[in-house]
């Protein structure tokens, strides 16, 4: 244990958390939308994730849209600067500007394209079960109640006022419509090429476009090879 002769403490400390952020001190709501705020953070966390290990076109295509949107947020903010209410009220804030919202624009980027990805992208066939069309609802409500919750918590939190959430709702859904079909309409058929690529088959990227439902697919291949795998280490050990 040093000495504290030899303890210099530095007059100011700063803390290198991207995910600060503030509440009334006592306010269990407050706390709790707090953490709601950042659900964008988890769904970047979970999109990394789903890029390195499944390597899917769509999925990269998302992702690329979701940087896009981030990037047309900070050139709104730094166009528009009109500042956030109640200056002063937080300590640390990436910027001073709040129109519009990038927690709102990014959440309703999100959720509007996963809605569209949902119903037109993975919903092909004329087939479908109730049970399925019934989680892809239960599952677009849930959504829904998300992007109002994150949306909430940015002006309860007095990190922006409801015309900036407003506003970056409006942008991160308009964001995610042209995305959206933008993907589907150009990038889709250029995705076998691109899949071809020396590039996409060192690093194992792969397109999906042509199976409706990727779930299903996956699932049904796996286990079929699990069988078939299982009934070939039975037959050795025979």
């Amino acid at each position: 244990m040093a000495s504290e002769e030899y303890c210099s403490v530095p007059p100011r400390w700063r803390s290198i958390s991207l995910t600060h952020v503030e509440f009334p001190a006592g306010d269990l709501t407050g706390q709790l939308l707090a953490y709601t705020s950042l659900l964008p953070i988890v769904i970047l966390v979970g999109f990394v994730t789903l890029i390195v290990f499944k390597r899917e076109l769509h999925t990269i295509s998302f992702f690329g849209g979701l940087v896009l949107n981030e990037g047309v947020n900070w050139l709104l903010k730094h166009i528009l600067r009109e500042p956030r209410p109640c200056e002063g009220a937080h300590a640390t804030l990436t910027t001073e500007y709040g129109m519009p919202s990038s927690h709102s624009q990014f959440i309703w980027f999100f959720v509007v394209y996963f809605f569209l990805f949902l119903y037109l992208r993975m919903h092909q066939t004329n087939n479908a079960r109730c049970v399925e069309l019934l989680w892809r609802h239960i599952l677009s409500i849930t959504l829904l109640g998300v992007a109002f919750s994150v949306s909430y918590s940015r002006v309860y939190l007095l990190y922006h006022t409801w015309s900036q959430v407003f506003y970056g709702g409006v942008t991160g859904s308009t964001i995610g419509v042209v995305w959206f079909f933008f993907t589907q309409e150009v990038l889709t058929p250029l995705f076998p090429k691109m899949a071809a690529w020396p590039i996409s088959e060192f690093f194992l990227v792969r397109d999906t476009s042509l199976i409706p439902n990727i779930l299903w697919f996956e699932y049904t291949v796996t286990r079929s090879e699990a069988r078939n795998r299982q009934r070939k280490l039975g037959t050795k050990l025979q």
